[in-house]
């Protein structure tokens, strides 16, 4: 078996920035333990497969792995998916939907940027946060906990998040997912994102965590639209807007990295 594999840096307008994905077009599934081999031989924070799809008004069927689990929602990869999917397949196409675990995904061409409609998934206040979560932070100040599928950490000032320096295995035995944010300087507001459970300990642009920030921070700073900036080692910058209360739209640029060619015997 034959397959062309694409990597691509999303969310960034530089090589060596964003997020880098592995793409792999799919004509029919592979089977879910090769497709999480395959994650784990690429080692990346997300290897992501689409297929074309049967459903009415959708174009691609879209699943995606980290190194270690399949998981329900990811927007850097989803994002390089289209980029792929304008640049190198479909090139005349304007607009995309993908279907998923999360629903459906309109993923649309806008002049050098890419925008994604995706789930609006507004956090709760946790009343009782995990035990030790300060100490596994590194010792960090909080100022609120909340949840939606990850724990969403709001710390002081934009310093604090980008000086914060957890201790993965805490963390992991938490068992979260755990997105770090605090009000940004030159931006509307900043955040980190773990993922030691999922086989990442840091993700360095995290789209889905995305859909979590944005109805947190529409609220706290009663603003539709705005900007965020991921401070991972690579950073990456992502537009934001609250778009109603089931959906938001957050956009960036990619960047082509290489085209390969997988060969897997007897398959």
């Amino acid at each position: 078996m034959k397959l062309t594999l694409y990597q691509v840096d999303a969310f960034t307008s530089k090589l060596f920035g964003g997020n880098p994905a592995a793409v792999i077009p799919l004509k029919k599934w592979l089977n879910t333990e090769l497709m999480q081999k395959l994650a784990l031989e690429n080692n990346l924070s997300e290897t992501v497969f689409f297929v074309p799809s049967e459903k009415k008004g959708v174009d691609y069927d879209i699943r995606w792995f980290t190194p270690a689990v399949e998981i329900n929602l990811c927007g850097h990869a989803t994002l390089a998916s289209g980029y792929i999917i304008f640049r190198e397949i479909k090139k005349k196409k304007k607009s995309i939907t993908f279907s998923c675990k999360s629903g459906l995904l309109k993923v649309s061409r806008k002049k050098d940027r890419i925008e994604m409609d995706f789930p609006s998934w507004k956090p709760a206040a946790v009343n009782e946060p995990p035990a030790n979560l300060s100490e596994a932070l590194g010792g960090v100040e909080i100022v609120s906990v909340h949840k939606q599928r990850d724990l969403l950490i709001e710390l002081k000032d934009e310093n604090a998040v980008q000086k914060c320096n957890p201790d993965f295995g805490m963390l992991k035995k938490i068992g979260e997912k755990v997105i770090i944010t605090a009000p940004g300087k030159d931006c509307d507001f900043v955040s980190r994102f773990f993922a030691p459970t999922a086989g990442i300990d840091e993700d360095p642009v995290t789209g889905s965590a995305h859909s979590q920030l944005i109805p947190f921070w529409s609220e706290q700073l009663k603003k539709k639209k705005m900007t965020a900036r991921q401070l991972s080692a690579r950073r990456g910058e992502i537009g934001c807007e609250q778009l109603n209360e089931q959906r938001v739209v957050m956009s960036g640029q990619c960047v082509f990295y290489m085209k390969g060619e997988l060969r897997i015997a007897d398959l």
